[in-house]
C-alpha cells in the first residue's frame, strides 16, 4: 500500500485514492507493506532505493545507516504487538531525501497511526520532512516510555507479592511461582526488546544530527538533540529494569528452593517419626513360637500405645529444636 501525505489547511492530508504518480507537494510518502510493483514505482520516481525487507533485516550500521547522493537511509528497530502476549521486534527504514520522506515498512504499529491522527489536526507537525521525521521518532519514544513504565509498574507489582510478609498462623496463603517465573520472562523480554529499539533511535539520531545532507532548522537540531536526550534516559531505565528483572528471577527461583526443601524436611520428618513404629511392628509382626508379650493379656495395646510414644517423641523433639 503506498500512502501520499501533504500539507494541508488543517494539518497532514492524505491522498485518496493514491495517486498514480507522487505530486511535488507529497511531503510523506509511506509504503506499508508495498508490492515490488509499489516499491519499483517509487524509485523510478524519486530516484531512490528503497531497501527490500531482506535487507532492512541487516544489523550492520553501515547496512542501517548510510548516506547515497544527499539521500539518508535510516532504518530502526520498533517494538510491536506489545498489548499482545506475543511482541514483536520489526524493522522500519526512514528515507529523507530532498524534503521530503519516505517510510517502508510491513507493520502497522500504534505510534505511526497516533501521530496520523495528531498531525491531521496540527500544521505545525507537517511543515516539512523533517518535522514529520521528528514527530514519528517521537511516537515511538513515547510508546517505547509506555513500554518500559508498564513493566516497571509489573515488577513492583511481583515484588509486592513474591517478598510479601508471612501469612498469620493459621491463614493460607498461596503463590503460583510458576505463573510468577513466567511473567517476570515476558517483562524480561520486552525489556530487551525497548533496548534494542532503543539503541537503534540513538544510532540514527546521532546520524541525522552528524550528517550535513540534512540541513536542519536551529528548532529542528533542538528538538532533535532533546529525543537523544530522552533515549539516552530511557537507556538507562531499561537498564534498570533489565538488572531488577533478573533480581526477581533470582530471588523466585530461590523460593522455589526453599519450598522444594521444605516439602523434602516435611517428607524427611514423616519418615522418621513412622521408622519407630514400623520398628515395633515389625518385631511383632516376625513368625517365631516364643516372643516376649505375645501370651500377655494387654500385650496388643502395649504394642500399639508403644507405636504411638515412638512417633510421637520424635515429633515433639523435631518441634523444639524449630526443624518444623
Amino acid at each position: 500500500m503506498l500512502n501520499c501525505y501533504v500539507p494541508g489547511g488543517q494539518g497532514l492530508d492524505r491522498l485518496d485514492p493514491p495517486p498514480a504518480e507522487i505530486p511535488e507537494r507529497c511531503v510523506w510518502v509511506d509504503l506499508f507493506e508495498p508490492t515490488l510493483a509499489e516499491e519499483r514505482a517509487v524509485e523510478r520516481l524519486l530516484a531512490i532505493d528503497v531497501p527490500s525487507r531482506e535487507e532492512m533485516r541487516e544489523i550492520e550500521t553501515s547496512s542501517r545507516l548510510y548516506e547515497e547522493n544527499g539521500t539518508l537511509y535510516m532504518t530502526a528497530t520498533v517494538v510491536t504487538k506489545i498489548d499482545t502476549d506475543r511482541p514483536e521486534s520489526a524493522a522500519i527504514t526512514f528515507i529523507l531525501s530532498h524534503n521530503r520522506l519516505i517510510t517502508n515498512r510491513y507493520v502497522d504499529p500504534l505510534p505511526f497511526r497516533r501521530f496520523v491522527a495528531y498531525a491531521e489536526r496540527h500544521p505545525s507537525a507537517a511543515s516539512g520532512a523533517p518535522a514529520i521525521l521528528a514527530g514519528l521518532l517521537e511516537a515511538i519514544i513515547e510508546r517505547t516510555a509506555d513500554v518500559l513504565e508498564r513493566v516497571g509498574i509489573g515488577l513492583d507489582e511481583l515484588s509486592a507479592n513474591v517478598f510479601a510478609a508471612p501469612a498469620p498462623r493459621g491463614a493460607v496463603r498461596t503463590r503460583d511461582l510458576r505463573a510468577v517465573m513466567e511473567r517476570i520472562g515476558r517483562d524480561g523480554d520486552l525489556t530487551s526488546r525497548a533496548r534494542e529499539s532503543l539503541v537503534t533511535l540513538a544510532r540514527q539520531l546521532t546520524f541525522i544530527q552528524q550528517s550535513s545532507a540534512a540541513q536542519l532548522p536551529r528548532e529542528q537540531l533542538a528538538r532533535y538533540r532533546s529525543m537523544a536526550r530522552d533515549v539516552l534516559a530511557l537507556s538507562d531505565h531499561a537498564s534498570f529494569l533489565a538488572n531488577k528483572t533478573s533480581f526477581m528471577l533470582q530471588a523466585t527461583l530461590g523460593l522455589i528452593n526453599i519450598e522444594q526443601n521444605n516439602i523434602i524436611k516435611i517428607f524427611s520428618v514423616a519418615a522418621t517419626m513412622l521408622l519407630p513404629p514400623t520398628l515395633i511392628a515389625s518385631i511383632y509382626g516376625m513368625n517365631f513360637r516364643f516372643m516376649p508379650g505375645l501370651e500377655a493379656h494387654y500385650g496388643y495395646p502395649l504394642a500399639l500405645l508403644a507405636m504411638v510414644v515412638s512417633a510421637v517423641v520424635p515429633y515433639v523433639y523435631f518441634r523444639r529444636r524449630g526443624w518444623i
